[in-house]
């Protein structure tokens, strides 16, 4: 694989996994990865929750050429894995059932500058509308886990600026921050279905770069350098922007894994999956 930009997405809601399969891939992960996951009553999460980490594993794997079982990732005591200061976020857009668009986002109307919002509600249609803000929201949920931070952050901080979708720029609290770089793209093609209750398909995600400097400071202990002259961090800003891969979570699990993988797809014991599940258990209350 070339080195450089990669950017790789997986659509879970098309991976419906046996129980057993399920368990197969978490326990492909190394062991102090297993509790965060195991945590979550609901399998959309835990699937969410799996398929994220094996993408970083995947990941570093193919680029560094690192052995899968070798690779040991470290997370803040906020849990953001501590690869390099990028932050990136999904957002689905949906059309609400019970209200229209204005309704639905004016419950959010706090967490947007005044420029911001009249861009928003501006905009156009309903479809707009909501396409704007899910445009406003993926920048602000970027730059948060960009920076390493919490669910504490007041996102409301933060004022986006773009010439039609490019070259954008952020304030933090009404002060430019030119060392941030942000990138949107989209997954997925537009769909409608349904003729009662229509669901908007869009996928929006954002990337965004921003300098070492800007990271918390649980985030900047784990970080080896954080100063950085100004053409070597505008080098890491100026680089492609490249379109996301689709992938399978089937392309996520290392070659030699694959067939024992494969097999837990029909023949799934129930003596396997108890065990499975006790072991589990027992790494959750670790």
């Amino acid at each position: 694989m070339k080195r450089g930009v990669q950017r790789w997405a997986v659509n879970i809601a098309r991976w419906d996994p046996s129980e057993a399969q399920l368990l197969f891939c978490i326990f492909l992960l190394p062991p102090h990865e297993r509790p965060p996951i195991t945590k979550f009553l609901n399998v959309e999460d835990k699937k969410r929750a799996v398929v994220s980490r094996m993408l970083q594993y995947m990941l570093v794997h193919e680029v560094l050429g690192i052995p899968f079982k070798e690779i040991t990732i470290g997370r803040t005591i906020e849990g953001k894995p501590y690869l390099c200061l990028v932050g990136v976020d999904v957002v689905s857009l949906e059309v609400p059932k019970k209200e229209n668009a204005v309704e639905f986002i004016k419950h959010f109307s706090s967490y947007f500058a005044t420029s911001e919002w009249n861009n928003i509600i501006s905009s156009g249609t309903s479809i707009d509308i909501l396409v704007e803000f899910h445009r406003y929201w993926c920048l602000k949920e970027a730059f948060t886990k960009a920076i390493g931070v919490g669910l504490g952050y007041s996102i409301g901080r933060l004022e986006f600026h773009h010439t039609n979708w490019n070259d954008i720029r952020v304030q933090v609290d009404g002060e430019d921050s030119d060392d941030c770089r942000f990138w949107l793209s989209e997954l997925g093609k537009q769909n409608w279905v349904g003729q009662l209750h229509l669901q908007y398909l869009l996928k929006k995600v954002c990337v965004a770069r921003c300098h070492p400097k800007r990271a918390v400071q649980s985030y900047k202990r784990t970080l080896w350098r954080v100063d950085f002259d100004e053409e070597e961090h505008n080098r890491a800003l100026l680089l492609p922007n490249r379109e996301f891969l689709l992938l399978q979570v089937e392309d996520l699990i290392p070659k030699h894994e694959k067939e024992a993988y494969e097999s837990l797809r029909k023949k799934c014991s129930a003596a396997y999956v108890r065990s499975l599940l006790k072991v589990i258990r027992k790494l959750a209350t670790l």
